[in-house]
């Protein structure tokens, strides 16, 4: 688990500093040049024409420093949820395998059960530190040492439940995210609005130019960090979902493959 926990951490990390690097990259080459450019030809035409009506600008619409920390917060989001998706799929694989072989009928006494951990212990030890096989082993291991069934079904529950515990204590990072994109969000707004304010004596002699925009900023703001919450908290809720389907089989697994063939004579 310290190990997991290690290369996870140093994962995040990597992504956090990856998404950074890859969004400034892009602003800097494209949004913001794009965003003055837009800009700059609204401007022109509604000198030119004081009915001309600004079409809304994708560039300007996420040419803040705000909405750019939205998403670099979002798309690290993304890399956390994918990696937590790809440790879940490795977890089911093991579902499908037979890691206690037994014939139709085959009982498993006290005295069997280190012949048939010896098969999960020569497992790779990444595989072994996962769930089903930690499962299995403590429930062998309990049941060679009590003789005990109900002891043996305990422990792949305690197992199971620790494991939840433990993937429900891994999104901390991600829920916190999805609560600083709003925050973040409200922040341009409040700023915003505050640059609006600076701008009063300006729309009073009739320049309301720098009202505008400052107002741009407080409502896009809001509404990126709106948007890209809404599909952070759908793809958190869907992880949590096989996270907890997959403690779920992994506990039926083992009564299905294990339990259910204790013998105690």
């Amino acid at each position: 688990m310290r190990r997991q926990f290690s290369a996870e951490f140093i994962y995040q990390l990597s992504a956090l500093i990856v998404a950074a690097i890859l969004v400034q990259a892009v602003y800097a080459v494209t949004v913001h040049p794009k965003a003055r450019a837009v800009l700059a030809e609204q401007a022109a035409r509604l000198t030119a024409n004081p009915n001309y009506v600004p079409e809304r600008s994708f560039w300007v619409l996420i040419k803040d420093y705000e909405q750019e920390s939205e998403i670099i917060l979002f798309l690290w989001s993304m890399a956390i949820i994918g990696y937590k998706f790809w440790n879940i799929r490795g977890e089911r694989r093991l579902l499908e395998l037979d890691l206690i072989p037994l014939a139709e009928g085959q009982s498993i006494l006290p005295e069997d059960t280190r012949e048939y951990a010896r098969g999960i212990e020569a497992l790779p030890e990444p595989e072994r530190e996962l769930l089903l096989p930690r499962a299995l082993l403590a429930a062998l291991n309990r049941f060679r040492m009590t003789h005990n069934i109900p002891d043996a079904s305990a422990e792949v529950g305690q197992v199971c439940d620790m494991h939840s515990e433990y993937l429900d204590t891994e999104l901390a990072i991600v829920r916190y995210i999805a609560w600083a994109i709003p925050a973040i969000g409200f922040i341009g707004t409040v700023r915003g609005i505050g640059g609006a304010m600076t701008q009063a004596n300006k729309a009073v002699r009739g320049d309301i130019s720098g009202v505008i925009e400052q107002l741009g900023l407080a409502f896009n703001s809001t509404l990126i960090a709106l948007l890209l919450s809404m599909v952070l908290m759908f793809l958190l809720y869907g992880l949590q979902q096989a996270q907890e389907r997959l403690v779920i089989d992994a506990r039926s697994h083992s009564d299905r493959k294990l339990i259910q063939h204790l013998q105690s004579r």
